[in-house]
């Protein structure tokens, strides 16, 4: 039998609905730092705004395989969201950013959510290779890649400014046939 492409034993994942506004305008109200560990702490959103983003997203039929699955607990809390990007069909490679909410780390939900979306776009969509950018300063990201097979490729000085200083982007890779030996049977 067939895996489930978006479920596993912790977390399921989906698209996102418009009633999901809400959420994201409370994870974004409640920790504004989160931004610096996925790329930046921006400007206040409104609820107009984050109810746009919703609705867009909600129409979104993952154009070029860029998308963004919302995260959930099989008994359906919402506890975070991982979306990919930087894709390039034609040489196979794609790219995600992840957020989970502080009170739902350290779960396994970060770490499962990943698999599936690996799975998903190895064994569904064709890709070969996948890249992850984790900062230098993200010590659970970086513990978090090294324990799903990832490999540190390479390291970009001072990319990221947060916090009043500049900081290192790491590049993990991982290509489908490390992740077929890592999680064979899985």
């Amino acid at each position: 039998m067939m895996p489930n492409s978006y479920q596993g034993k912790l977390v399921r994942l989906r698209a996102v609905e418009v009633s999901d506004w809400e959420h994201h305008y409370q994870w974004d109200s409640s920790d504004p730092d989160e931004g610096r560990m996925s790329y930046h702490i921006g400007f206040p959103s409104s609820q107009v705004a984050v109810r746009e983003w919703a609705e867009r997203e909600a129409k979104s039929h993952g154009e070029n395989d860029t998308f963004r699955f919302q995260i959930e607990t099989l008994n359906g809390e919402l506890v975070g969201s991982i979306n990919t990007h930087t894709v390039n069909q034609r040489c196979g490679t794609f790219m995600y950013g992840l957020s989970i909410l502080p009170q739902h780390r350290r779960k396994g939900y970060a770490f499962e959510a990943i698999q599936l979306v690996l799975r998903y776009y190895f064994h569904e969509r064709r890709y070969q290779k996948v890249n992850a950018e984790v900062f230098s300063f993200n010590a659970p990201s970086i513990g978090l890649h090294e324990r799903l097979g990832f490999t540190l490729e390479g390291r970009l000085r001072r990319m990221i400014y947060t916090g009043g200083q500049f900081h290192d982007a790491l590049i993990y890779g991982l290509t489908r046939e490390e992740f077929e030996v890592v999680w064979r049977g899985e």
